[in-house]
């Protein structure tokens, strides 16, 4: 039988360079360093490190308020060290948070949340901590906590996008489109087949009802979308209907990006989806960071069709 626990994976940035900057054994130090750290923080919290994965820590939580707190002290913590530290051996930590059924065997752990948690930090950017809507709604509103929603994002082995929210740890932080335990917004799918979805890139602009998906993005002349960049795949990627949504899917080489309307979050995708709403921007082979970046805005309408 599992229990249910509030599970964290927190994960090291960019330690190849570090490597490379640092060398094998003052790399290899510091990173023990830090782990250790990440894992006396979390024990700080009440939680219990279950294991170190190289530039990573699993540890459970019985509270998702303790495990959340545990990572938002740790991203304060490390960023106060930060600013001791050179720029070319800067590693930020990246985390994910999940809640659900745990069975553990051994003092190892596994299950769902494990699994999710996992790769929330793989999905999430550098000094970012995403959770889950499981994680949002156990926290009270009186613990002071701010979570900015991200919509629904499909996750790999998950057969319906999950709800993921990000949480805002940083002292000044905007509070518009912020989101607390009371008011957890959800992105219900629309089930009308006059549902729309608007492209636009350059000089394009496109409209494609669910009836015509799949459409495809990417640089060969009958991709739907041609985007005539060397950073971007011959097929880059794929906008589905599925199950009342429309659906991204990456196909790419380098990656995909995406950056709702309101939000400063991005959500990167690398042969992984997420779902498509309201409004904002898909970026193709670098991040939004690079200010060449191909990009791409969408727009999706309910119940109208677009001329």
């Amino acid at each position: 039988m599992g229990v249910q626990a509030t599970v964290v994976f927190a994960d090291l940035t960019d330690s190849t360079a570090f490597f490379e900057a640092l060398g094998n054994e003052k790399a290899t130090t510091a990173i023990t360093r830090l782990t250790q750290w990440i894992g006396e923080v979390c024990e700080a919290h009440h939680g219990r490190v279950v294991k170190k994965l190289g530039d990573g820590v699993l540890a459970v939580f019985d509270r998702a308020v303790d495990a959340t707190d545990a990572v938002i002290q740790m991203q304060r913590g490390h960023r106060l060290r930060l600013e001791k530290w050179p720029a070319v051996i800067r590693m930020e930590i990246k985390a994910g948070v999940a809640r659900g059924d745990v069975v553990v065997v051994d003092g190892d752990c596994y299950g769902d949340a494990v699994n999710v948690a996992s790769r929330l930090s793989d999905l999430s950017g550098a000094n970012q901590i995403w959770v889950t809507e499981s994680v949002v709604s156990e926290i009270d509103d009186g613990q002071g906590l701010r979570f900015r929603s991200l919509g629904p994002v499909m996750l790999r082995g998950k057969t319906e996008p999950l709800p993921l929210y990000k949480v805002e740890w940083e002292d000044d932080v905007a509070s518009d489109f912020l989101t607390q335990q009371a008011v957890l917004s959800r992105v219900e799918p629309d089930n009308s087949s006059s549902s729309t979805i608007r492209l636009e890139h350059l000089d394009f602009l496109l409209s494609f009802g669910a009836a015509e998906m799949p459409i495809h993005l990417g640089r060969v002349d009958h991709a739907e979308l041609i985007v005539n960049d060397p950073r971007v795949s011959r097929l880059h990627a794929r906008i589905e209907w599925r199950n009342g949504s429309f659906m991204l899917v990456d196909l790419s080489s380098f990656g995909t990006w995406v950056r709702f309307a309101g939000s400063d979050s991005d959500i990167a995708l690398r042969r992984d989806e997420c779902q498509l709403h309201g409004s904002g921007e898909i970026a193709m082979g670098v991040p939004f960071g690079d200010l060449s970046a191909p990009t791409a805005s969408f727009s999706i309408s309910s119940g109208t069709t677009q001329p």
